[in-house]
């Protein structure tokens, strides 16, 4: 039996398998909108705050006025720089090297709105992460896996990358990319979800 069930219509703006799950985990009834906008970071633009502009640039892209969008954005951050999907494997590994024996952090905005009404939920969350001591060898063989080439800062924590990582500080599903407890609280501060009754 679920714990929640979804009272509004309910769009999530993303093609992420992630982001899908998560939400459908919880027994959530939603429609998939990819939207395609330019995510490209402004000059001087902060992590925190490219992430959270991203988030609702995603979220009204979508022409559904009535419906209630969710969308997400998330950055690999090291040394104040985001780090974006490696070009190849070199630069894959050159990542991974970087974030060796060290912490960096992981930001995803997430933005809940609906056009017809003009409600809008936009936050941020941050996840500090560490990474053991690695090697070029190392890097070598989990890039060869290909799980890094698709993805922000060269590596997956829920895939076969949940080697690299040595400790968290923060959200889990925030480095995943969705941090599903601020998500779940806006859906139910806006009533797009509710408790199933007898919970």
């Amino acid at each position: 039996m679920d714990a929640f069930r979804t009272q509004e219509r309910l769009i999530l703006a993303s093609g992420s398998p992630r982001r899908r799950d998560f939400l459908a985990e919880l027994g959530l009834v939603f429609e998939v909108r990819v939207t395609d906008i330019d995510e490209t970071p402004q000059p001087g633009e902060q992590p925190v705050d490219f992430v959270a502009r991203l988030a609702q640039e995603k979220a009204q892209a979508v022409d559904i006025p009535e419906a209630w969008v969710l969308a997400a954005d998330t950055a690999v951050v090291v040394d104040g720089e985001i780090l974006g999907k490696p070009g190849d494997e070199a630069d894959a590994c050159a990542m991974l090297m970087r974030l060796s024996d060290r912490w960096h952090e992981v930001w995803t905005g997430f933005s809940l709105c609906r056009q017809a009404t003009g409600e809008l939920c936009t936050k941020t969350v941050g996840t500090r992460v560490r990474f053991l001591l690695l090697t070029p060898e190392l890097c070598r063989a989990y890039v060869r896996t290909g799980e890094p080439l698709d993805k922000a800062g060269a590596y997956g924590i829920q895939g076969k990358g949940c080697f690299l990582v040595r400790e968290i500080s923060g959200s889990y599903t925030n480095v995943v990319g969705l941090p599903m407890t601020e998500v779940l609280e806006a859906l139910l501060h806006h009533k797009v979800i509710a408790l199933m009754d007898g919970l």
